[in-house]
């Protein structure tokens, strides 16, 4: 399967960065569902979705009926199983190794065969994440910046068993999102945090 702009995308985190990719997804056109274990967090992020789909509006990007349908495509939910037919999943949760892992073990246990799962790790190892997966060469990371609609730059990491047409396919996907996408090895920090940190000595 390869991903377009037809393609349903799923998002795991509810907080300021997964509401702003939600709401790029959402912009390009996409069908969008976010989870959170939070009902009180997918509220707050439901809150800024709509707060940015306003500003859109103000700074004359859509106009007041494009900014309803764009927040009429993203969808909320508690329960991980309504991600079941996303074919691009965004994991964007807390730094932990441990919990990332569990999280998409379980996504793998729910989402198609075919379906692609991508981490918004800023510094974890992705070939790390992926260990335990069933289907690694469909997993990656994708690395935004906060806040996700305004920054244009998207890292696209590839882990050692991620397929290269799986990673093409994601580079292009961004592309259509508006994004500059970039591939970047993965070591600490991929390209920019990795720049960054070096030029503070």
């Amino acid at each position: 399967m390869s991903l377009s702009n037809r393609s349903v995308i799923g998002v795991c985190g509810a907080g300021a960065m997964g509401a702003g990719i939600a709401q790029v997804a959402a912009q390009a056109g996409h069908s969008v569902l976010v989870l959170d274990r939070d009902a009180d967090a997918l509220e707050r992020g439901r809150d800024a979705l709509a707060t940015g789909a306003a500003a859109l509006v103000k700074r004359g990007k859509l106009d007041a009926a494009q900014s309803e349908a764009l927040r009429r495509r993203v969808r909320w939910t508690l329960e991980a199983e309504d991600l079941a037919d996303a074919e691009l999943t965004i994991e964007a949760i807390v730094e932990d190794t441990g919990v990332k892992a569990r999280l998409f073990r379980r996504l793998e246990s729910i989402t198609r065969e075919d379906a692609v799962l991508a981490t918004n790790t800023s510094s974890l190892s992705v070939t790390e994440l992926a260990t335990d997966l069933t289907r690694p060469a469909r997993f990656l990371g994708l690395h935004f910046f906060n806040p996700a609609p305004v920054m244009k730059l998207v890292e696209v990491v590839s882990g050692a068993a991620t397929d290269a047409g799986v990673a093409a396919d994601a580079k292009a996907l961004m592309a259509s999102w508006g994004k500059i996408a970039v591939f970047a090895r993965d070591v600490p920090g991929f390209i920019v945090n990795r720049v960054r940190s070096a030029t503070t000595y």
